[in-house]
This record gives structure tokens, C-alpha cells and sequence, in this order.
């Protein structure tokens, strides 16, 4: 048997008040309990900045625009507007769904800002790396890309940095052409290469004019409207089930209710369209439909047998993206 470790008397805290540093998560607690930092003020820590935020995007203009882009349009761009209005030397502030080289930010040559939304999360919150991104992106250097980094556990968030009241308007774009700036003679290299990768990557994608947030795409064996809808996720299947019952939750002649994403607290609805069916063609199908589902949230029936069976298949046909 291998021998037991003599006890030692942890030492008695030297750091009573004010903040403790992060250090490793091995190394001794700054605090002096003798622990390290990972079993003591560490875990704490940990948790805050690990916690998952549901919603992130909650409270923000636009949250259902604010998940689509983050999950499922290719190329779009939404110019920002800040709380405290813009800092010195910084033009605009835009949010992108990706950037070259998945840069999180770029502070471009002319003090402009662009945010990218399509990144990795460092912690639960994405609306807090998201703000702290952007915070970094305002001091940056012109003409520098902004990494990314571990988020502090206490930073602001987005709602704490964006007008409530500002416009959240996407502007879905064909390609990434917005990466380069139409004043710039020449662009580098990686740059270059980046942009032609997601542009033979990116799947052409319409914002519908008629309805809110949903979005048209294009695949090689059929179309599809993703719709991401506001409605709590219980209301939203049982009045989607009473329409699926009913025979009424398509957009036309072959369409049909495939199922339905669940992104960042909400949930995406997904029709399939025979591949003749474009944007402009689903405009009025999607309205008529935003009729019928705002009827059939309202009610508070009970669900028939039939209309239970529906909502089991739909619920079956549910895929998390995050």
C-alpha cells in the first residue's frame, strides 16, 4: 500500500477582502486558505463563467434576427447602435456574421468596427464574450484584428453596451465581399483566400420582407424557410400541433413541416420547398400562415388525440443546435 501523506494545517488566509487574482488552477489560492486556487475562490469562478445563459440574446432589439445569424445565415451584416453613442475615431460599429481567418473583431484602417457573431463561446454567456470582444474591439489599433480570449466572470454584456431602443435591421449579403472595404486598392493575401473559401461555402440565403425573422435558403435538392419564432417553446408546439392536425402547416403545394431547430432559447420551425419555390414566391404563404398560427396560439383547448399525436411528431423531429 502506498504510503499516506502527512496532514498538513492549512495556512490561515492572508486575503480577506478585496478581489482575488485569477491564477492557475494548480497553483496555491491568492486568499492564503492553502488550498489551490481550483478547490477554493477557483470554483466559484469557474462556475460563473461556465453557467449557461439560455437566452443570451434576450432583451436585445432584433432577438430572433440575433439568433438567425448567429446560426443559421451564411452572410448578413447589422449596423450597431451603442448605448453611450460612439467613441472618438470609431465611424461605425457593425455586427457580421463571420470575419476572415474567424477573427471575433476587426478594427479596420478607418477606426470601423465589425463584430463577428459566428465565433466560439469562451463561457456560457455569449452575450458577455460578445461584449467584451467588442469593448476590446473599440481600443484596438486601427488595422488590427482583435483576438479572442477567457471572458471575466463579471464583464458587461451586450444589453449592457447596446441601445435598447436601436434598429436591428440584417442585411443578408450573396457572399463576403464586405470583408474588404470598397475604398481599399488591394487586400491581403489570407484575406483574399478566406473570402473565396466562404463564398464557395456560403448557401444562398433571402430575409423574408413580410413576416419576422424568417429565412429563405437554398440547397441543391430542395429549398427550406427557417423561421425563428418568439413564442415560449410549450405554446409554440401545441399551436403548431393544432395547425398540423388541421392539415394547415404547410406553405402550399409541396411544402411541408419538417420539424424544427431549438437555438439559444428558441425555437426555428423548418419548412421543406420543392426547389421552384423561391423568396419571393414564399412571402405570401408565410403571411397567411402567420394568420393561422396567431389564431391557433390563442386558444387554450385542450389538444385532441390527434392534435397530441401531432405534437409528439414534432417534438420527435426537434434538433438542438445550442
Amino acid at each position: 500500500m502506498a504510503k499516506k501523506r502527512p496532514q498538513t494545517k492549512a495556512a490561515k488566509a492572508q486575503v480577506t477582502n478585496g478581489e482575488i487574482p485569477v491564477v492557475g488552477a494548480r497553483e496555491p489560492c491568492p486568499c492564503g486558505s492553502g488550498r489551490r486556487y481550483k478547490a477554493c475562490h477557483g470554483r466559484a469562478a469557474a462556475h460563473a463563467v461556465t453557467e449557461l445563459v439560455q437566452r443570451p440574446f434576450e432583451g436585445l432589439p432584433g432577438e430572433c434576427d440575433w439568433v438567425a445569424l448567429r446560426e443559421l445565415v451564411p452572410a448578413a451584416t447589422v449596423p450597431l447602435t451603442l448605448k453611450d453613442g460612439l467613441p472618438e475615431g470609431v465611424p461605425s460599429v457593425t455586427l457580421a456574421t463571420v470575419l476572415p481567418m474567424a477573427w471575433p473583431a476587426l478594427r479596420r484602417d478607418d477606426g470601423s468596427v465589425l463584430l463577428a457573431l459566428q465565433n466560439d463561446s469562451s463561457s456560457g454567456d455569449l452575450a458577455r464574450d460578445l461584449a467584451d470582444t467588442l469593448q476590446r474591439a473599440l481600443e484596438a489599433e486601427p488595422g488590427t484584428p482583435v483576438a479572442g480570449r477567457r471572458v471575466p466572470a463579471e464583464g458587461p454584456r451586450l444589453q449592457d453596451l447596446l441601445d435598447p431602443n436601436g434598429d436591428f435591421a440584417p442585411v443578408v449579403h450573396e457572399g463576403f465581399e464586405f470583408w474588404i472595404p470598397e475604398s481599399a486598392d488591394n487586400s491581403n493575401p489570407e484575406v483574399t483566400a478566406s473570402l473565396e473559401r466562404a463564398n464557395a461555402a456560403a448557401i444562398p440565403t433571402v430575409k423574408l420582407t413580410g413576416v419576422d425573422s424568417a429565412y429563405w435558403c437554398e440547397t441543391p435538392d430542395k429549398n427550406h424557410l427557417r423561421w425563428v419564432m418568439p413564442h415560449p417553446e410549450e405554446k409554440l408546439l401545441d399551436a403548431l400541433a393544432r395547425l398540423h392536425a388541421a392539415g394547415t402547416s404547410s406553405l402550399g403545394d409541396g411544402t411541408r413541416l419538417v420539424g424544427s431547430f431549438r437555438a439559444h432559447g428558441l425555437m426555428v420551425p423548418v419548412w421543406d420547398l420543392p426547389t421552384s419555390m423561391g423568396a419571393d414566391e414564399c412571402e405570401k404563404p408565410a403571411a397567411e400562415f402567420a394568420e393561422r398560427l396567431a389564431a391557433a396560439l390563442a386558444s387554450d383547448a385542450p389538444l385532441t388525440p390527434e392534435e397530441r399525436r401531432a405534437r409528439g411528431g414534432l417534438t420527435n423531429r426537434q434538433v438542438t443546435l445550442s
